[in-house]
C-alpha cells in the first residue's frame, strides 16, 4: 500500500467536515443583499399551537431574521431560507400583509397599526397587539430587512415574501392587480395645471348613520388638531379622529399624496370654475339642518347658511372651486344679459331656450302666423338663490313659466290687430311689451330688460296668405319710395341747377366783381350826386323861401297900392257915372225922352259900324222877306227902335241902373 500525505487527510477531513455543516446547516453564509428567515424545525418547547412564528423559541419561524455573514447552528436543527431584500423604488408604494398578529375586527377592513407599525420586529409587532392581514401603514421609498415569513410586501414589481404555499403566490397576485387596478403603487399626484380635484372613498372604518350620505370632514378642529390624519395619508389618525367609511367630504387638491389605496381611493373630477358673469348657487346635500334666511315676505321655500343642508342663501361668486360634486351640486346662474329666443333653429350657448319655439298667433283678420321673439333677461345675483330655490333650475324657470307666460301675452295681443297692423306696428308692440311684462318678470325675481320681436312667418310652407300682404305692403312702400325719389331728383335738379349757376357765376366770377365794384361806385357817385342835389335843394329852397317873402312883402306893397288905386279909380268912375248919367238925362230930356235917345244911339253906332267895315248901305241885291216892295232888316230894326218895344227895352235899362246906384 501506498502511504498517504497528512496533508491529504487533512483535505479529507476538511471536506467531510464542510459537507457535515452543509448537510446538518450547522454553519450558513447570508449575503449582505439578503435576509435570511430562520425556521426552526425541532425544540425541546414543542411547535407553536397558534399562530405562524415561534415568539418562545418553539420548531417554526423564528421573528428574528439573519444579516449578511456567517451564522452558525446546532446541526440539523435549522433551516435557513435566504431572500432578497425589499426595495421600494423612488416614487412608488408597498404593502404589508401579515400572516400572523391578532385576527381584524368585524367592522375592519385593514389591520390596524396603532399600537405598532414597525414590520422590521417581528417579536415587537405580534406582542404588541399587532394584527394579520392586510395592514393601513405602507411602505415607501427605500430597503427592508424584513421578515418575509412573516410580511408578504407586494410591489408594483414583485411580490417578496416566503411563499409557504402553492395557493400562496395566487392569492398575492390577485391582491397585487386589484392594487394596480386602483392605481396603487403610485403616489396621488394632482397637478395645478389640470383643474381637477380627488374626491376619498374610505374602505374602512365605521359606517356611516343613516342619515349621512357623505362622510363629514374629521381632524381639522382645535379638538382633534393632534389627530389630523395629514389627507387621509395616515388611515390611524383618521379613524382616531372619528372618520368614517364612505364617500368623504374632504377632497384633495394640488399635491401629491401617498394613500394607501385598500384604505382610500381616489377619483378625480373636475373643479368647479364659475365664469366671470356667472354665480353658482349651491344645494347642499351635507351639513347639518340650519334656520331658514330667506325671510318672512318669501313663501316659495327656504334658504340655509352655508355649510347647511340644502339651498346656499349666499351664491358662489367667479372663481374655481375644490368643491365635492358629491356632496351637492352648484348650478351656475349667468349674472349678465342673455337672451331667449322663441326660435326654433337657433339655441343660446346656455341652452336654457332649446326647447322653445315660435309663437302661433291668430290675428284679427283670421290669419294664423308664428311669431320668432327674443327676451333679454338679467338676473341679480343677489336674487340667484331664490330663482334656483323657486324653480330648481334656469331651464325649467324658461320652459314652465316664461315659455307660457310670453306665448299667451303675444297670443292675447295678436287677437286685437290685423295681420297688417302687426306688422306695421311692431315698435309700438314692443315697446308696450316691455312696459307691461318687466312687472311679471319681476314677480320671478327676473330683471326683463328688452322684448325684440321678429317678422312674423307662415306657419307651413305651403301657406302664402302672408307673402301676399308683405307683396302688398311692399308695392306700398315700392310706390312711397318712387315718391320719395322723384322728390329727391326734383331737389336734386333744383341743387343741380344751383350748382350750374354758382359755376357760371364762378366763370364769370371777375366780370361780376367788376360790374359789382362799378355798381358800388355808380351808387358811391348817385349818393354824392343826392348829397349834392339835396344841398342844392336845401339852398334853392332858402332861396326860394327868401325870395316868395319878398314877393309877398312886394305884393303886399303892391296889392295895398292896388286897392288904392282902385279905390281912387273906383271914385273915378263913380264920379265920372255920376257925371255922365247926369249928361245922359239931361241929353234924354233934351232928345224928348228915352225912345228917341236909343233911337238916335243906335243909329250912331250902326253909322260907326258901316263905316268902319265898308259895307254898302244898299245892297246890290235886295231879297224881299215878305213880298213888300222895299222892306230890308236895317229898316226893320229902325222900325223897331222906334216902336214901343224900344220903349220899353230903354225902360228896363233905365231900372237896371237905378238899381245899380
Amino acid at each position: 500500500m501506498f502511504d498517504v500525505p497528512i496533508w491529504v487527510d487533512v483535505i479529507a477531513a476538511l471536506v467531510a467536515f464542510a459537507v457535515f455543516c452543509r448537510v446538518s446547516g450547522m454553519v450558513r453564509y447570508v449575503g449582505n443583499n439578503r435576509v435570511a428567515i430562520v425556521e426552526k424545525l425541532w425544540s425541546g418547547s414543542g411547535s407553536v399551537e397558534g399562530g405562524l412564528i415561534a415568539l418562545n423559541h418553539e420548531a417554526g419561524y423564528q421573528p428574528e431574521v439573519l444579516r449578511g455573514g456567517f451564522h452558525f447552528f446546532f446541526p440539523f436543527q435549522y433551516r435557513l431560507h435566504a431572500e432578497p431584500l425589499v426595495t421600494i423604488p423612488q416614487g412608488q408604494i408597498g404593502y404589508v400583509f401579515a400572516r400572523d398578529g391578532v385576527p381584524l375586527e368585524p367592522t375592519q377592513t385593514l389591520a390596524s397599526n396603532a399600537k405598532t407599525a414597525d414590520f422590521l420586529d417581528v417579536r415587537a409587532f405580534l406582542t404588541q397587539g399587532g394584527q394579520k392581514g392586510p395592514q393601513r401603514a405602507i411602505l415607501r421609498e427605500g430597503t427592508f430587512a424584513l421578515n418575509l415569513a412573516q410580511f408578504v410586501v407586494i410591489s408594483r414589481d414583485q411580490i417578496h415574501g416566503l411563499m409557504l404555499e402553492r395557493s400562496d403566490a395566487q392569492v398575492f397576485d390577485q391582491m397585487g392587480a386589484l392594487i394596480a387596478a386602483r392605481g396603487g403603487f403610485d403616489a396621488v399626484v394632482i397637478k395645478d395645471a389640470n383643474d381637477q380635484i380627488g374626491v376619498v372613498t374610505v374602505h374602512d372604518g365605521p359606517a356611516l348613520s343613516a342619515d349621512q350620505i357623505i362622510a363629514p370632514e374629521v381632524g381639522i378642529d382645535q379638538a382633534h388638531a393632534a389627530t389630523f390624519h395629514n389627507s387621509f395619508q395616515d388611515p390611524e389618525k383618521f379613524i382616531a379622529a372619528g372618520g368614517r367609511r364612505g364617500r368623504q367630504l374632504q377632497v384633495l387638491v394640488e399635491g401629491s399624496y401617498y394613500l394607501n389605496r385598500l384604505f382610500a381611493t381616489v377619483e378625480m373630477v373636475a373643479k368647479t370654475v364659475i365664469e366671470v358673469g356667472h354665480v353658482g348657487v349651491v344645494v347642499s346635500y351635507n351639513g347639518a339642518d340650519t334656520a331658514d334666511t330667506s325671510g318672512e315676505d318669501y313663501r316659495h321655500g327656504e334658504l340655509v347658511a352655508r355649510g347647511s343642508r340644502g339651498v346656499w342663501s349666499d351664491p358662489l361668486l367667479p372663481g374655481k372651486y375644490a368643491f365635492n360634486t358629491y356632496a351637492g351640486k352648484i348650478l351656475i346662474v349667468p349674472t349678465t344679459n342673455f337672451i331667449l329666443k322663441w326660435q326654433q333653429s337657433a339655441v343660446g350657448s346656455h341652452g336654457f331656450d332649446e326647447n322653445l319655439t315660435e309663437v302661433s298667433l291668430i290675428t284679427r283678420d283670421a290669419f294664423e302666423p308664428m311669431l320668432p321673439l327674443s327676451v333679454v333677461v338679467h338676473i341679480d345675483y343677489r336674487k340667484a338663490p331664490l330663482v334656483v330655490q323657486r324653480f330648481g333650475d334656469i331651464k325649467k324657470l324658461v320652459e314652465q313659466t316664461l315659455d307660457p307666460m310670453v306665448s299667451a301675452y303675444f297670443k292675447n295681443v295678436a287677437q286685437k290687430r290685423t295681420l297688417i297692423e302687426l306688422l306695421q306696428e311692431r315698435a309700438d308692440i314692443q315697446q308696450l311689451a316691455g312696459e307691461q311684462m318687466r312687472t311679471r318678470f319681476a314677480a320671478y325675481n327676473l330683471e326683463l330688460q328688452e322684448v325684440l320681436i321678429g317678422t312674423p312667418r307662415p306657419s307651413s310652407t305651403d301657406d302664402h296668405q302672408i307673402e301676399k300682404v308683405l307683396d302688398q305692403l311692399r308695392a306700398r312702400q315700392i310706390a312711397e319710395e318712387r315718391v320719395a325719389t322723384y322728390e329727391k331728383q326734383r331737389v336734386a335738379s333744383e341743387s343741380e341747377k344751383a350748382l350750374r349757376e354758382a359755376e357760371a357765376r364762378a366763370t364769370q366770377q371777375t366780370q361780376i366783381t367788376n360790374s359789382e365794384l362799378s355798381i358800388t361806385v355808380r351808387e358811391n357817385e348817385g349818393k354824392a350826386a343826392l348829397k349834392l342835389a339835396m344841398q342844392q335843394a336845401d339852398q334853392t329852397r332858402a332861396l326860394a323861401s327868401a325870395e316868395a317873402d319878398k314877393t309877398r312883402i312886394i305884393g303886399e306893397g303892391e296889392a295895398a297900392r292896388m286897392v288904392a288905386l282902385a279905390g281912387a279909380d273906383a271914385e273915378r268912375i263913380t264920379r265920372t257915372g255920376m257925371a255922365t248919367a247926369e249928361t245922359i238925362a239931361r241929353q234924354v230930356e233934351a232928345s224928348g225922352g228915352a225912345r228917341y235917345q236909343l233911337t238916335r244911339q243906335v243909329i250912331e253906332r250902326l253909322a260907326q259900324a258901316l263905316e268902319t267895315s265898308g259895307v254898302d248901305v244898299v245892297p246890290r241885291i235886295q231879297i224881299s222877306g215878305s213880298g213888300e216892295t222895299g222892306a230890308n232888316p236895317l229898316s226893320g230894326l229902325i222900325a223897331l227902335l222906334l216902336s214901343e218895344k224900344g220903349e220899353a227895352l230903354l225902360a228896363g235899362e233905365r231900372d237896371e241902373k237905378d238899381a245899380s246906384r
